[in-house]
C-alpha cells in the first residue's frame, strides 16, 4: 500500500499543490486514493478541492473527534469525493486546537487508568484509527496526508501513521536548512518511538533557470543521500490556476482554466488558457513523480501512462516508458 505525507519545514514549496497533484496522478494510475488534510490553516488542499462545507461548523463531526475517539458519526461519512475522483478528509478548524484537546484526553485517561503521561500513546491515536479501527488499507490503494508545518503533535500522528515522507524543498540555502531539519525530525521521531521512517524521494519545486537555481538543482540531483526523481519548474501560473480551477494542474490544461482581465474585472474561465510544451512537460513531471513513489518506493502496479484530453485542442499521450514521452493527437 502507498502512504505518503508530504512534508517540508519551509514555505514555498507547493507542499499543498504537490500533495493535490500527486493524489490525482496516483487516481489516475488505477490506484484508489484518498487524502487527509491536516493543515487548519486557510488556503489548504481543502480549499483547493472545494471540499468541507462544515468546516468551520463546531458542531460538526470531523476528523479529530474521531482521532480522539468521541464521534458524532460514522467516519465515513467524513469523506468527500472530489470531481476527479480522489477521497477527501476535509481540513476542520478543530485541527487549530488539537494538542489542547489531546491534552484534555490524556489527562483525564491517565487518572482514569492509572497510567503515567510518558506510557500515553499520544502520537499513535491517528494510526490507531486508520489501520486498527478503520482498516483503511483494505479500501485504499494509497493514503496522502496534507499536514500541518509545525512540529507538533499532530504533525507527529501524520508521520506515525504513515511512516513515509516525500519532502518538496526550495532550490535554495532553505532547501537545504528544511532537509536537514527533516532528517532531524526523522532522526528524533524514530528514536523517540522506535519506529522506521523513510524518506521516499526529495522534490525540488519552483526551480527557475537563475544561475543559483540551477546550481541548487544540480546539487540536490547528485547527492546520494536521497532520491530526486524530479525536478518541478517554476510554474507559479499553472500552480496558481488550480485555485481557481479547484482542481489539479491536470485539470487546469485540460480544461484550460486562466485568469484574465474582462470587461474590468478579472476572471477565471475554461478553455482559455494556452497549451503550453513546457506545462505538458510539468504534467508529465507530476505524473512521474507519482509513479516513482508507487512503483519504486512500494512496488505497486501503476500505470505509466497518461492521457491528457485537453478541451477544444489535442489529446497528449504520455508513457513514462518510452523515451520520447508524448504522442500528440490533435483533436
Amino acid at each position: 500500500m502507498i502512504t505518503a505525507v508530504v512534508y517540508s519545514e519551509s514555505g514555498g514549496t507547493f507542499k499543498t499543490t504537490m500533495t493535490a497533484n500527486v493524489a490525482v496522478a496516483l487516481e489516475r494510475m488505477g490506484q484508489n486514493t484518498l487524502v487527509l488534510d491536516l493543515d487548519p490553516q486557510e488556503g489548504n488542499l481543502t480549499s483547493l478541492f472545494n471540499v468541507g462545507e462544515h468546516r468551520s461548523d463546531p458542531e460538526a463531526d470531523n476528523l479529530v473527534k474521531h482521532i480522539l475517539e468521541m464521534p458524532d458519526g460514522d467516519f465515513h461519512d467524513l469523506i468527500e469525493t472530489t470531481a476527479e475522483g480522489v477521497d477527501v478528509i476535509p481540513s476542520h478548524d478543530m485541527l487549530g486546537d488539537f494538542t489542547s484537546n489531546l491534552e484534555q484526553k490524556i489527562a483525564y485517561e491517565t487518572g482514569m487508568k492509572n497510567i503515567s503521561r510518558d506510557e500515553y500513546p499520544r502520537f499513535e491515536l491517528l494510526y490507531n484509527l486508520l489501520w486498527e479501527r478503520e482498516s483503511l488499507h483494505e479500501e485504499y490503494d494509497a493514503i496522502l496526508i496534507d499536514p500541518n508545518a509545525r512540529a507538533e503533535d499532530l504533525l507527529y500522528n501524520a508521520i506515525f501513521a504513515l511512516r513515509t515522507l516525500v519532502a518538496p524543498v526550495k532550490p535554495a540555502g532553505k532547501g537545504n536548512l528544511s532537509l536537514e531539519g527533516l532528517e532531524e525530525l526523522v532522526g528524533n521521531m524514530e528514536t523517540q518511538l522506535d519506529i522506521e521512517i523513510g524518506l521516499s524521494c526529495v522534490v525540488p519545486s519552483g526551480v527557475g533557470q537563475t544561475n543559483a537555481h540551477q546550481q541548487y538543482q544540480r546539487q540536490f540531483e547528485n547527492t546520494e543521500s536521497f532520491a530526486t526523481p524530479v525536478t518541478i519548474g517554476n510554474r507559479e501560473s499553472l500552480m496558481d490556476a488550480m485555485w481557481e480551477a479547484r482542481g489539479s494542474a491536470f485539470k487546469v490544461v485540460e480544461e484550460r482554466w486562466k485568469t484574465f482581465e474582462k470587461d474590468g474585472t478579472m476572471v477565471s474561465e475554461p478553455g482559455q488558457r494556452r497549451v503550453r510544451d513546457r506545462e505538458i512537460e510539468t504534467l508529465r513531471k507530476l505524473y512521474q513523480l507519482a509513479w516513482f513513489i508507487a512503483t519504486d518506493t512500494f512496488d505497486a502496479d501503476a500505470d505509466p501512462v497518461l492521457k491528457l484530453d485537453i478541451q477544444d485542442y489535442e489529446t497528449r499521450i504520455i508513457d513514462l516508458r518510452e523515451d520520447d514521452a508524448t504522442e500528440t493527437t490533435t483533436a
